[in-house]
């Protein structure tokens, strides 16, 4: 097939279009069109006016190997290169099952790719299968009824299932395991075009059906998926794996344990700290959700075409360097969303955002971090970020009520530094429910500082961020691991053989598709040995 890159048509043109600018572009008749597929679609919308869809477009034709060659100058022109997956080959499969602990994306595909070598692996999960899994968060949304194990953080698909899906990453993949990853979703029931989409993403209401079809494969490929089995321990012997200790009393016998904890097993990393297990803090950023009408965000990125059904809902990213040496950013953007109640500890207050697949809800929302370092904690320890997220969860829970209402602030009145008493026209959509205050209660005082110096200038790039009556609601502290778990270069941790660590909770990744791809890396490694 030949690839045919920067077809650039307006984002509403006919279907039949594509095919005729694919001819334009070739010089070819139609006869000699077998037929096209999108590899690529993205929209252009710097000029309001004018917005465009650019394409990246396989093309099959009758006489490509003669043709061809009149392109050698154009680069826009060229023959597809292979972007498939190659799954690495292996010979006979010795000893006991490898165990993978979290069902997040990177050890769903860390056990898929070993159960599609034949590995067997034995999946275990903390929280609840996600059926049972969605009941326990809605209650907790709609009641305050936390359940430590089965919550946002905890349970099947782990913390991105509760999230808008987003697909998009900035990882360099030269082995195409990105491909692999959106192959397998779409065989597990997301729909086509996250295969070429710029901006894919699933909608939590896609995820919660794809994570349980995920695991549907890796039993009928003869892996084995245990719920409510929590990693209490590791069983070592001469500086190897020998076990991993489940809920305090069963030993699963193996030699390898991949780690793919997730960025809140606060538990889990204290007691792999105990065990001498080598890791350092690292940086992370903190803040607040942001709130703002839908219909506002799509004026100001769409113009005149805003609220058009073929653009969808408008996004957008922001960052402001300040001259303190701090920096805020807006991160996990969700059109069409809601903010979440995200706790997994008792006594504490976390906000994330989270969307569905249409995306229909009135408000936008978005993280609005600054980012922190290791410098900024109270002490030298590696578990010390934790410490600093738990500090201000429990402000914001102290300052919601006690009650897991969220405190929140209008932004009027957090840049003019005194307390909200009142909302407006934009209705928070946390749940269970919010209380107007002064975020500087719960919020670290450089992080107030650089929001308050940031969130002007993010007005001058999007007209209407700084609405007045805008909601921030705290506290946002989860936005990625405050650990790294170190490993060498075969990616076992160099205190103990046959311990991978893996994934966004032990540091190495950031989002859904560099944590599966991070998995697949990990399987990798471990196929490896035969």
């Amino acid at each position: 097939m030949i690839r045919i890159r920067e077809i650039t048509l307006p984002f509403d043109h006919k279907e039949e279009v594509l095919a005729k600018s694919v001819l334009e572009r070739l010089g070819i008749p139609e006869n000699q069109l077998i037929g096209f597929t999108i590899a690529h679609k993205s929209i252009d919308a710097r000029h309001k006016n004018h917005i465009v869809a650019v394409y990246t477009i396989d093309a099959e034709l009758k006489n490509e190997s003669e043709l061809l060659p009149k392109f050698s100058q154009d680069i826009r022109i060229s023959a597809v290169p292979c972007t498939n997956y190659q799954m690495p080959k292996i010979g006979n499969i010795q000893g006991p099952r490898p165990v993978i602990v979290g069902t997040g994306p990177c050890g769903l595909f860390a056990a898929l790719i070993l159960a599609q070598l034949g590995f067997k692996p034995i999946l275990i999960e903390r929280g609840r299968q996600v059926t049972s899994r969605v009941k326990d968060v809605r209650d907790f949304w709609d009641k305050g009824l936390l359940v430590p194990e089965s919550n946002v953080q905890f349970g099947e698909g782990g913390a991105g299932t509760f999230s808008d899906g987003k697909l998009t990453t900035q990882i360099k993949d030269k082995f195409n395991r990105s491909k692999k990853v959106l192959e397998e979703f779409v065989r597990a029931g997301a729909p086509e075009e996250i295969l070429y989409h710029a901006k894919p993403h699933l909608g939590t209401d896609n995820l919660v059906k794809i994570v349980k079809n995920l695991r549907d494969t890796i039993i009928s490929l003869g892996g084995e998926v245990r719920f409510e089995t929590k990693l209490t321990g590791i069983k070592i012997k001469e500086g190897k794996v020998a076990g991993a200790i489940v809920n305090d009393s069963e030993t699963i016998e193996t030699d390898t344990i991949v780690l793919a904890l997730g960025h809140s097993a606060r538990d889990t990393f204290e007691m792999l700290h105990q065990l001498n297990i080598p890791m350092v803090a690292k940086s992370f950023s903190i803040g607040v959700r942001i709130e703002h009408p839908q219909s506002l965000i799509d004026k100001a990125q769409f113009g005149k075409f805003a609220s058009n059904r073929l653009l969808g809902h408008a996004e957008y990213k922001l960052v402001y360097h300040c001259e303190t040496g701090r920096s805020a950013y807006t991160f996990c953007m969700c059109p069409g969303g809601e903010v979440i109640a995200s706790s997994s500890e008792p006594a504490g207050v976390v906000t994330n955002g989270m969307s569905r697949y249409s995306r229909n809800n009135p408000n936008a929302n978005s993280a609005l971090l600054v980012g922190i370092t290791p410098q900024d904690f109270e002490s030298v320890n590696p578990l010390a970020g934790i410490e600093f997220q738990r500090k201000w969860e429990r402000k914001a829970f102290e300052a919601g009520g006690n009650n897991y209402f969220a405190p929140v602030q209008l932004v009027a009145d957090f840049l003019a530094a005194k307390s909200s008493n009142s909302l407006g026209d934009v209705r928070p959509s946390y749940t269970p429910g919010t209380a107007p205050c002064d975020l500087a209660e719960c919020l670290p005082g450089f992080v107030v500082e650089t929001l308050r110096l940031a969130i002007p200038q993010f007005d001058k790039k999007l007209k209407g961020f700084a609405r007045s009556d805008a909601v921030m609601t705290a506290v946002e502290s989860r936005s990625s691991s405050p650990i790294r778990i170190i490993r060498d270069e075969t990616l076992q941790s160099p205190a103990v053989k046959g311990l991978y660590p893996a994934g966004e909770g032990a540091g190495y990744a950031g989002g859904i598709i560099s944590s599966a791809v991070d998995g697949i890396k990990i399987a990798e490694a471990i196929s490896e040995k035969y």
